[in-house]
């Protein structure tokens, strides 16, 4: 299963790429195949740019339409990224499960 991961970037940046490694690995552990762009993009584009984290959003959302699955990771909130994230999910009808690393299972 093809299953996007979305987890906050922005803010406390490096506990929130922990944290992303680590829904990253829960899904793996699942037997799902995930993507989670901001782990990725933010590699080689910077975040703190506007034209540039708008870049990595948008070619993020261009893999959306082979997803099976949107993972909402949600012990550290809700960011305005995963918001817009779930919007695209829902208008390309993609199936959204909220989880939580902390409680061990799906909200």
């Amino acid at each position: 299963m093809l299953v996007i991961i979305e987890s906050p970037y922005k803010g406390l940046v490096k506990s929130n790429v922990s944290y992303a490694k680590d829904c990253m690995r829960d899904s793996l552990m699942r037997g799902e195949s995930p993507f989670a762009s901001h782990l990725l993009y933010t590699q080689v584009l910077d975040d703190m740019i506007p034209e540039e984290r708008t870049m990595g959003m948008q070619r993020a959302f261009e893999w959306y339409r082979c997803a099976d699955l949107m993972a909402v990771y949600l012990d550290k909130g809700v960011s305005s990224g995963m918001q817009r994230g779930m919007e695209i999910a829902e208008k390309y009808r993609i199936k959204i499960e909220y989880r939580s690393l902390l409680n061990g299972n799906n909200c």
